[in-house]
């Protein structure tokens, strides 16, 4: 087994960036998003988002190219929004934004990312975590 300490900081939207995940469903789509992490190898440290977007805090290992992990997360994901959305339409926008983070930041950007609610509502946004143009 290879020593790795990669952290990695993504960031993706919702279609067109509207309001699909809701108190129906958010459970389900994170609980999609951890099981496939873990499925893939990866070591989730945070998860957390608003109604048009997520946040995923990560540990991937090497083998596993960054594209492929987060096509598979919106994937399994998507599935599951679908099925949970009682014939609304639901999808994630096909961009992403993805930053590695150093092992020195990483409890920063784990606190941010479980405290989104209260960064978004008190206007507290963190740009370089926050602005990635996602549109």
């Amino acid at each position: 087994m290879p020593y790795y300490r990669l952290f990695y900081h993504f960031v993706w939207t919702t279609k067109n960036r509207l309001p699909l995940v809701t108190d129906h469903n958010r459970e389900a789509i994170y609980r999609a998003i951890m099981a496939k992490t873990k499925q893939l190898d990866g070591i989730p440290h945070a998860l957390n988002g608003m109604d048009d977007h997520v946040h995923l805090v990560v540990t991937l290992p090497p083998t596993l190219a960054l594209a492929e992990f987060i096509g598979q997360i919106k994937g399994s994901s998507s599935f599951v929004a679908s099925r949970q959305a009682n014939g609304e339409a639901f999808g994630w926008q096909t961009e992403y934004g993805v930053l590695s983070v150093s092992e020195s930041h990483l409890p920063y950007v784990i606190e941010y990312v479980k405290n989104q609610q209260a960064h978004h509502s008190q206007n507290s946004l963190d740009t370089k975590l926050e602005t990635l143009d996602l549109s």
